[in-house]
């Protein structure tokens, strides 16, 4: 079936910049007189941007609803995140460029700390470097079944993927390992239906031998596993948009994103100074950039309100300097909010401005979530981003007669 955009759609020259500050939006925080990270941050670029751009606030997916990583940044791209829904495992493999069939069954892993009586006291085993996750995830390689494969993603961070066999059909209807809070025990995975109860057995057995072999660690002693997936098929940004993009993102799950999307992925380092020397290599070769800096959801996460402060702050001349690029449209917007007063994604409406020479200023002087409240695009969905985009850039034709 052909969508209104692709009837729509046309090539043009134009250049399109999206920028993705991950965990963008925040809350009121008491300590803070009440204010929010971005209100209380010195941002003279992202400002002065504001002021003579469309602004808004966005929903990632619906009122109320809190999205991870994966649904945000699905619909920044302009799908539905609900009808598209992709499991974190595909996104964190395809990110470090390992190959899947669409019989195989993606996961994605955390190395957590536990203590003596089982329960989860860090989710992130204090985000141990990666040598550290590197050594434990070959320990897990080495206790794995011989169809199972652990691959070290970055810090704590690790993928499996279950290749298929004859013996076992991998079913992904099955439910997390990670309860997704401190306090709690790890659970056991339970087959949403029953054609999942072997995947399930499968899941359990692999979690309950790791529990025992790293029992002996300090820091990284057990595992917490979600985001259970096989391949999906997405239509790519050349079929819907006509666009030639790329992705500049140095977190595995985000390059997967970008990869199952059809984006080029240019290798970078995670350092916004390596990403903008990147950026600037690649820019004239392409008519979408997708542009992902981590830091603000990482100090969201960890509930450190003025690391946020100073990584909103630390990518404020990076704003500054993609300007003068002067690409034909550029975006600010963020895949989800991450209040460091909760230490977690929040259902909060995020930031957005966009900016091209049919923007004028809309008296925004400040950006932040109140004054991008006031902004002349209202509320919208995140998913009807890219709709404005290709309108602000000349690349969609009129509807109708």
């Amino acid at each position: 079936m052909v969508t209104l955009l692709q009837q729509s759609a046309k090539k043009t020259n134009s250049k399109i910049m999206m920028i993705v500050i991950d965990g963008l939006g925040g809350m009121p925080h008491p300590q803070y007189y009440n204010q929010s990270e971005l209100e209380v941050a010195n941002l003279p670029n992202l400002d002065n941007l504001s002021n003579v751009s469309s602004s808004g606030l966005t929903l990632p997916i619906d009122h109320g609803i809190t999205p991870g990583s994966g649904p945000g940044h699905l619909a920044l791209f302009g799908y539905d995140p609900v009808k598209e829904f992709i499991g974190r495992g595909v996104l964190e493999t395809l990110g470090i460029e390992i190959n899947l069939t669409e019989n195989d069954l993606a996961i994605r892993g955390n190395i957590c700390t536990i203590n003596q009586e089982g329960i989860i006291t860090n989710r992130r085993a204090n985000r141990i470097n990666n040598n550290e996750g590197q050594r434990i995830s070959k320990i897990l390689q080495d206790i794995s079944p011989s169809n199972f494969e652990i691959h070290h993603v970055m810090e704590h961070r690790f993928a499996i993927v279950i290749r298929s066999s004859n013996t076992i059909e991998l079913d992904e209807h099955i439910t997390d390992t990670d309860p997704q809070i401190e306090g709690e025990n790890p659970l056991k995975a339970e087959p949403i239906h029953s054609t999942a109860k072997n995947t399930a057995n499968l899941i359990n057995d692999f979690q309950a031998t790791a529990k025992k072999v790293l029992a002996k660690e300090t820091q990284g002693n057990m595992i917490l596993l979600r985001g259970y997936s096989k391949l999906p098929k997405l239509p790519s940004f050349q079929e819907k948009y006509l666009l030639n993009p790329c992705a500049i993102a140095a977190y595995p799950m985000y390059r997967g994103i970008a990869k199952l999307a059809g984006m080029t992925i240019k290798k970078c380092k995670p350092n916004i100074d390596n990403q903008l020397e990147v950026l600037k290599k690649n820019f004239k070769n392409h008519d979408f950039i997708f542009f992902h800096y981590k830091n603000a959801d990482a100090k969201g996460e960890d509930g450190d309100f003025e690391g946020k402060v100073q990584s909103l702050e630390h990518i404020d001349p990076i704003i500054g300097e993609i300007r003068n690029l002067n690409p034909d449209v550029l975006i600010v917007c963020g895949d989800h909010a991450t209040p460091s007063l909760t230490g977690e994604h929040s259902w909060h409406p995020v930031p957005l401005i966009i900016h091209s020479k049919w923007t004028n200023s809309n008296g925004i002087k400040h950006f932040d979530e109140k004054h991008c409240a006031k902004g002349d695009l209202g509320i919208l969905y995140a998913k009807n981003i890219m709709n404005l985009a290709l309108s602000h850039a000349g690349k969609l034709s009129k509807f109708g007669a």
